[in-house]
């Protein structure tokens, strides 16, 4: 059975232009749609963030304005969140994990703001994120979670994963979110200054890249199917 990690942000605020913090941390649907979906089907699973931290949840992720204005939704979101609290509470440190990093056939990193504050750097994220895609295994990201593709850098300066097509939260979903004017950096121009062949669907709609092993989702919309792309990386049946 397929073992898959999930690095999650233990970020609880990104650091504006100005610096400020912004409140923010994993958004709900992003996290709870694979974490859903692996539980269901019986999948091992394991949690990781930087210093086996707590993540904290955004909260605006879980206002039904940012959900279609659909309440049953965000009921349905607060009681699985509720409901794996003690497991959200105890995270594997990143660090622990890059150690064995062979253990695992994918790792999945939810978005958020989160990762745009400490996955994008963090050296044990690098470590895993390499040695699972030079060995075949699939890394997949939703949203901001591909703002963590950026630690895993080779030791001739390269990236990973330039070259690759990928998407990403774009720069005109975070002009219309009302931040990019405040950001410190822009998600969709690091990737595409790094390296990335950048593809994008319309703003808030669901669009997901795949390209050999790498899985990416644009958007919150996207969490459903850049989940059903990594099973299907994975060859696991989603019935």
């Amino acid at each position: 059975m397929a073992r898959i990690l999930m690095a999650l942000s233990a970020a609880d605020h990104w650091t504006l232009a100005d610096g400020t913090p912004h409140p923010t941390g994993l958004w709900a649907e992003e996290f709870v749609v694979p974490h859903r979906t692996f539980v269901e089907l019986g999948l091992e699973l394991e949690l990781a963030s930087p210093g086996g931290r707590r993540p904290s949840i955004d909260q605006g992720s879980l206002m039904p304005e940012q959900n279609g204005g659909d309440e049953r939704k965000v009921a349905d979101l607060r009681r699985y969140l509720e409901s794996i609290d003690v497991e959200l509470a105890a995270p594997l440190p990143l660090d622990d994990c890059a150690r064995r990093a062979d253990n695992y056939d994918a790792v999945f990193i939810p978005g958020g703001h989160g990762p745009m504050e400490d996955l994008a750097d963090d050296p044990d994220l690098g470590r895993i994120l390499t040695e699972l895609y030079d060995a075949g295994r699939i890394v997949a990201a939703v949203c901001h979670g591909p703002a963590g593709l950026l630690s895993a850098g080779r030791a001739d300066g390269t990236w990973v994963f330039a070259g690759l097509r990928q998407t990403a939260f774009t720069d005109e979903e975070e002009r219309q979110a009302g931040l990019a004017d405040r950001a410190p950096w822009l998600l969709e121009s690091t990737l595409r200054e790094r390296g990335a062949v950048f593809e994008s669907g319309p703003a808030w709609q669901p669009h997901v890249v795949v390209d050999r092993n790498l899985v990416t989702g644009q958007n919150p919309a996207s969490s459903a199917a850049a989940t059903r792309a990594t099973l299907e990386a994975l060859h696991v049946g989603t019935a």
